[in-house]
């Protein structure tokens, strides 16, 4: 028997586990009492872990489909067959007709994320997309624009804070989001002890609102109508009050006169919140020892996800709370992500078909389909995907599968046949998991504390199998690139030179991980803009505001359909882990009682939902937690090829609804506010 340590890497808390093995049998799995970050906190899908490497379903050696069904194949003849494809269309093409798909699980794998884009340059490709699209990119555009680079990410202070507003948001669900906290439940009871506050305003009382002090209802996808007025109470009462922050920020005035129409009694109607309870929120926020307030992905995931970006930043940094003790500030990692100035990109270069904007060289994914089904130049006729299962996961899934079926060649890198990979000519699964050595090179750059641990490979992998940065090196030097690197060599490189000058045998030694100290103030020298200092209204919101005005006269009509996710699944993943899946059925449609009882249905009556791309039909889970009109679906659901899913986790995909010309300004795709019909079915 022998105990080994390393951090989760199944989300974005990263959560210590000491992992109890027999040999190469893991016995269990808890939480790390010793690591100084998540101090002993633990989910469910981290026991789930041992499950995963066992696992019958899981791919061991590549396969290739054919006429007759999957056929496994040798890893040779296997890197020989893509590189042939890869080579030949973007010979004949040009290598634009090759595309890339990069999916949430690259970062929470430091070997996919440092590796990746060695394969990219090698095929020399600017058709590149992520799940960034379906996330966080309205925030991203937002730093960059604001303080000079999309990856300088501020995070709560959630040790120090007197007031957390939480907009969009269900840390208790998601462990966090752009923001590493393990045990968010016991910050928020923290808050709470220490005489403070926290407010969850969102359309569905979620595990989140639950445990919060006050929890208020909003119509979705209005957000940012709620922070217009918010920020207009600011000024219309004298509330601001910047500190240090107004020595170098630009755009006060611009600011003033953007929110100047947008006042509480005007946008009550439009949000649902009451003017009264618009100005007291705010009122409380900006007399607070200290705040913060948080909107993720609820904000981002919106049409108008760039300007609740915008105006979540502004309300923290108009009330002095941030870079500052309690508020919103940087992390100090170890491994540094921002390492440039002034060279981030938004709108550089656009789609052929529709003309939707680049950012960081990666377009919206919301017009993947649509470069693949549209002949002409650059037409997208290969496709390379790596930790990912878009046709669930990206507006208007159907299309999309559509889509890759008439691809003439796709290679998935993933160790499962998915909805998406289904439609792959070939799979290289590669070594994962416990198998894997890791760092966390994103989320430990989003700690809520400052903080570092590197996680030894647990289990070793198979004497067949192949490391994620191993076989994405093996096709980049056949596409003519550079030979893989261990990744390792250069996270070890990275800390060495790092603030705090660590080597990786510094980490090894401490499996515990390392404190670094809470966060600290750090502006204006992390500015990236040129001038060093922050610019508070940038053109691309502010002219937005007119669509926003324009919006504010539409009346509210029909159901409004949102997403949610469920603490035992990990986006489309884990469906297919049994420990995780024995209650009921959780991919259900809520309703509250009243429209329940106006279509006439009860608890498990069928109903067919509807929007301009497709229908489902889901059964109906009737809850007062869900606001009027609004109705939701849990996202990653939608397995029905899949055999190796319980029929009760099969579900239905909420993307067969969601609208992939709906988007954000910033090229964000528009998963919340999908308009529905709902009939009984």
């Amino acid at each position: 028997m022998t105990t080994k340590y390393r951090a989760c890497n199944l989300c974005e808390a990263i959560c210590g586990l000491e992992i109890e093995l027999e040999g190469d049998k893991v016995i269990s799995i808890r939480g790390d009492a010793a690591d100084p970050f998540s101090k002993g906190h633990i989910c469910p899908k981290a026991t789930a872990l041992g499950d995963m490497y066992t696992d019958p379903n899981r791919l061991r050696t590549p396969i290739q489909r054919t006429a007759t069904g999957w056929e496994s194949i040798s890893w040779q003849t296997a890197f020989d067959e893509v590189a042939s494809k890869l080579s030949t269309i973007k010979a004949r093409d040009g290598a634009n007709a090759i595309a890339f798909f990069i999916g949430n699980p690259a970062v929470h794998n430091s070997g996919t994320l440092l590796s990746m884009p060695s394969l990219m340059r090698a095929v020399g490709s600017s058709n590149r997309y992520s799940a960034t699209s379906v996330d966080q990119l309205p925030q991203q555009v937002m730093s960059g624009l604001m303080l000079g680079n999309p990856n300088l990410l501020p995070v709560p202070d959630l040790s120090r804070t007197k007031y957390w507003l939480i907009l969009g948001a269900n840390p208790l669900a998601s462990n966090g989001s752009l923001m590493t906290a393990p045990g968010v439940k016991d910050h928020l009871k923290n808050i709470q002890t220490r005489g403070g506050k926290v407010v969850v305003i969102d359309p569905r009382r979620t595990e989140t609102a639950k445990v919060a002090t006050e929890h208020v209802f909003i119509r979705p996808s209005t957000d940012a109508f709620l922070l217009l007025a918010m920020i207009h109470v600011l000024f219309a009462e004298n509330l601001v009050k910047m500190g240090k922050l107004e020595h170098f920020t630009d755009g006060l005035e611009e600011i003033r006169t953007a929110v100047k129409h947008f006042t509480p009694e005007r946008v009550a109607k439009k949000t649902g919140i009451a003017s009264e309870d618009i100005k007291r929120i705010t009122r409380e926020f900006s007399s607070a020892e200290s705040a913060v307030a948080y909107g993720r992905i609820g904000l981002s995931i919106q049409k108008f996800g760039a300007v609740c970006q915008w105006l979540v930043y502004a309300l923290n940094m108009l009330t002095g709370n941030f870079d500052r003790a309690g508020g919103m500030m940087l992390p100090s990692p170890a491994f540094e992500t921002v390492r440039s100035k002034g060279d981030w990109l938004f709108g550089r270069s656009h789609t052929r078909v529709r003309g939707l904007p680049e950012t960081n060289g990666e377009f919206p994914v919301a017009a993947l389909a649509e470069e693949i089904l549209t002949e002409g130049q650059d037409q997208v006729r290969a496709f390379v995907i790596t930790c990912g299962n878009p046709v669930l996961s990206t507006p208007n899934g159907t299309k999309l599968e559509t889509a890759l079926e008439s691809l003439e060649f796709m290679v998935a890198i993933d160790p499962y046949i998915t909805e998406t990979t289904r439609h792959a000519h070939i799979i290289l699964p590669p070594a994962m998991g416990l198998e894997t050595n890791h760092y966390d090179v994103t989320f430990l750059s989003l700690a809520v504390q400052n903080y570092a641990k590197y996680s030894q490979a647990t289990i070793p992998k198979a004497e067949n199998a192949m490391y994620d940065w191993e076989i994405i090196g093996e096709l980049a030097q056949r596409m003519g690139g550079d030979a893989p690197r261990d990744p390792a060599e250069i996270i070890d490189a990275g800390l060495k030179r790092g603030r705090y000058q660590l080597s990786l045998e510094q980490l090894k030694a401490n499996p515990h991980g390392i404190d670094l100290g809470a966060l600290t103030e750090q502006f204006p020298e992390r500015i990236q803009n040129p001038e060093k200092r922050i610019r508070l209204a940038p053109s691309l919101v502010l002219s937005d505001l007119e669509r926003l005005e324009n919006d504010l006269e539409t009346k509210n009509e029909g159901y409004i359909l949102i997403g949610r996710r469920e603490l035992r699944s990990n986006n489309s993943w884990m469906h297919h882990v049994n420990r995780l899946n024995r209650d009921q059925p959780r991919c259900t449609a809520i309703l509250h009682p009243e429209d329940a009882k106006t279509l006439g249905a009860t608890n498990g009556t069928n109903l067919r939902i509807s929007s301009r791309v497709g229908s489902v039909t889901i059964p109906l889970e009737i809850s007062a937690d869900m606001a009027r009109g609004v109705i939701s679906i849990p996202h990653g659901y939608g397995h029905a090829t899949r055999n190796d899913v319980a029929n009760h986790a099969k579900g239905v995909s909420i993307n067969d609804l969601t609208d992939e010309l709906e988007l954000d300004i910033s090229g964000n795709a528009a998963l919340n506010g999908t308009r529905v019909t709902i009939a009984l079915a």
